[in-house]
């Protein structure tokens, strides 16, 4: 298996100026390689690709040996394939008649992670293994940092990317050949409803809590927010006041991420086969405005919705679940959502009369009551044994 660990370095003052030196100038590389694109195929009709600009990165390096030729030459490789894989992306939706989403040049701010696609050239991981208490990961121009390893790296590690979060700076391993780590089998399966007021349900009557990050630090969110509205653009205040907000934003996105792994651990550790919602979350989330000829109904009541959904961090959790399930040797199935929630588990019957509310599930058929969302994690569960089933048949 392919596997990512992330760990927070820590830079001393010195090396926190390079890693931002780093940042600035593989953006500059990445625009000055649009640009390149933009006016070739502007002026002369030329289509460039990365091999071309690739070719010319040595004579680039020589021209600024203080500033582009200080760094590893392959992570400025790294910088022009994400160029590449942006206008490949591009043609791509553009050809599937998709919004096509031409590539942008990156401001300051918007271009935080440099990677470095080997380890060995350029980088190094645990670059002082004699050390008896600390990591360190080494990165040309930048030198050894001092990583904080919360748990061991397993695999062999292929890639090595820095990130930048707020005032916090991160390396990224991605690791290969990653051995799983099969937990013992339980014999029971389950199916499992998402929702707002319990981030999930499972058919066996279980509610794991949904935290509601968000709305808990709204209040605190909100003032910061409203102070950044009144700093002058571009002062040196504003800039602190986006830094506020944007470590609030990085503690629920945190804390969210915490939530997420404790109860897909729980799941996993329980059940050996899983089943869930395939759930479209983008289109479950869009806007209820309109149009200005046809301006939507209930808004407020869509955006709140839709607020409490994000918030829930579904799309989060059916992510960390998937690897979690990969690792434990456990089987996930993905079950069509639709009519799950208004089908009586005991009789079939199907009718939106028979979710009288939120929590409250009464057949109209044979009058069977139960919680709304236990009721549609049974019959999530009957969906995905019936394909696992079907699947093993065929």
């Amino acid at each position: 298996m392919r596997r990512s660990f992330k760990f927070l370095l820590r830079p001393t003052s010195k090396q926190t100026v390079a890693l931002v030196a780093c940042l600035e100038e593989h953006r500059q590389l990445y625009n000055a390689a649009l640009e390149h694109r933009r006016t070739a195929y502007r002026m002369a009709g030329a289509k460039i690709r990365y091999g071309d600009q690739s070719a010319e990165l040595k004579h680039i390096r020589g021209d600024d040996p203080g500033g582009q030729g200080r760094w590893s030459f392959s992570s400025q490789q790294a910088t022009l394939r994400r160029l590449d894989k942006a206008f490949a992306a591009f043609f791509r939706r553009l050809k599937a008649g998709q919004t096509p989403g031409y590539p942008r040049f990156k401001g300051r701010g918007w271009f935080d992670t440099v990677e470095w696609p080997k380890d060995g050239d350029g980088c190094r991981w645990d670059s002082q293994p004699g050390h008896p208490t600390a990591t360190f990961v080494r990165l040309q121009g930048i030198g050894h940092v001092r990583v904080h390893q919360h748990r061991p790296v397993r695999g062999r590690v292929k890639t090595i990317a820095v990130k930048r979060e707020g005032r916090r700076w991160y390396v990224i391993l991605s690791c290969e050949d990653v051995p799983a780590e099969s937990l013992p089998a339980t014999g029971a399966v389950a199916g499992i409803d998402l929702g707002v007021a319990s981030l999930v349900t499972t058919s066996d009557g279980d509610h794991l809590a949904n935290p509601r990050h968000l709305a808990a630090s709204a209040d605190r969110l909100a003032a910061a927010q409203r102070d950044l509205a009144r700093k002058k653009r571009g002062s040196r205040r504003r800039r602190k006041a986006a830094a506020r907000v944007a470590a609030l934003h990085a503690k629920i996105r945190r804390q969210r991420l915490d939530g997420a792994h404790k109860a897909a651990l729980r799941l996993v550790r329980d059940y050996d086969v899983i089943a869930h919602e395939a759930l479209r979350i983008t289109n479950m989330t869009r806007s209820a405005k309109g149009t200005a000829e046809q301006p939507g109904r209930g808004v407020a009541a869509k955006a709140g919705l839709n607020r409490s959904i994000l918030d829930a961090g579904w799309g989060v959790f059916l992510r960390i679940l998937a690897h979690k399930a990969e690792s434990a040797g456990r089987e996930l199935i993905a079950v069509n959502p639709a009519g799950t929630s208004r089908t009586c588990s005991r009789c079939g019957h199907c009718a939106a009369g028979n979710r009288v509310t939120q929590a409250e599930f009464r057949c109209q058929g044979c009058g069977h009551q139960a919680h709304a969302d236990v009721n549609a994690a049974i019959n999530i569960l009957r969906a995905g044994l019936a394909l696992r089933d079907a699947a093993q048949a065929a």
